[in-house]
């Protein structure tokens, strides 16, 4: 399977605030979405802002979300999201919502990029499916019985640099991020069950950002959800090299920092790892 990276240019503008929006959102969609424009309205202007995993539908069943799910480019949920970029003049990497696909008993877990003007600019339809057993009160995930992967790494050209998308499970393939080449920013919507991300979130993350000596904007869900499973949060920013520069634990609110170009390109210059590194990693 060969997969090629997207590219968008678009119009420019200034973006001076990476910032990821944590929730603990529920099966009602028009009240996930009420939240998220109510925290949206609390950030500047040309931000890019990153939502969770899930951020419109959470804890209602494999079922309901077939039913609730958009084709891709229409659908109130998609005019929302379109709406509120251009409102509010920012950047929204929407997390992810399940579009239609071909099959009737499958949606892609797909995350939509709009630009502050309003346009869908790109989609990642998320590759790698949690299907594992975990000690907790759901102990069997398996995402792919009504997630199809998608099979595209998704890389757009944007007014601050080049902007990497992955989701949730996607962060443990570290060669997923390096066959993205030199991004500046990761955009990285979650829902950490309470239980890995305990373990593995935070040293992950750090890694991610580390590795790829880029800004990581990690926006998780964070709370007990109504089917009682339990989210990590711990939704933060990470600079390029790899320190934490904003932080929230649990519940609801926003975590953000100063993008800085300059700091990516002097970590970059002082240590050329791109240039050094004597292996690449492809989608195979």
């Amino acid at each position: 399977m060969n997969v090629s990276i997207l590219k968008s240019v678009t119009a420019e503008a200034t973006v001076t605030e990476l910032v990821a929006l944590q929730m603990v959102s529920c099966p009602d969609v028009q009240a996930n979405l009420a939240q998220v424009e109510a925290l949206i309205r609390m950030q500047k202007r040309g931000s890019l802002i990153v939502l969770p995993e899930c951020f419109a539908c959470f804890g209602a069943s494999d079922k309901y979300l077939l039913e609730i799910a958009e084709q891709k480019g229409e659908g109130p949920v998609q005019r929302q999201l379109s709406d509120m970029a251009k409102q509010f003049g920012v950047w929204i990497v929407a997390g992810t919502f399940p579009l239609k696909t071909s099959d009737p008993n499958k949606y892609t877990a797909s995350c939509l990029i709009y630009d502050a003007t309003g346009e869908c600019v790109s989609e990642y339809q998320k590759i790698h499916l949690f299907d594992v057993l975990i000690q907790d009160n759901t102990k069997h995930y398996k995402e792919s019985k009504y997630t199809q992967a998608g099979n595209q790494l998704v890389v757009i050209d944007t007014p601050f640099g080049k902007l990497g998308v992955a989701v949730c499970y996607d962060l443990r393939f570290a060669a997923m991020f390096q066959a993205m080449g030199d991004i500046e920013v990761l955009a990285l919507p979650a829902a950490f069950t309470q239980k890995t991300g305990e373990a593995h979130w935070q040293p992950l993350l750090r890694a991610r950002a580390i590795e790829n000596q880029c800004y990581l904007v990690a926006a998780g869900q964070g709370g007990v959800h109504e089917n009682q499973r339990e989210t990590y949060g711990h939704s933060c920013v990470i600079s390029p090299w790899g320190e934490i520069e904003g932080l929230i634990e649990k519940d609801v609110g926003a975590v953000s920092t100063h993008y800085d170009k300059e700091l990516i390109d002097k970590i970059r210059a002082n240590m050329p790892v791109r240039q050094h590194n004597q292996f690449r990693s492809y989608l195979v």
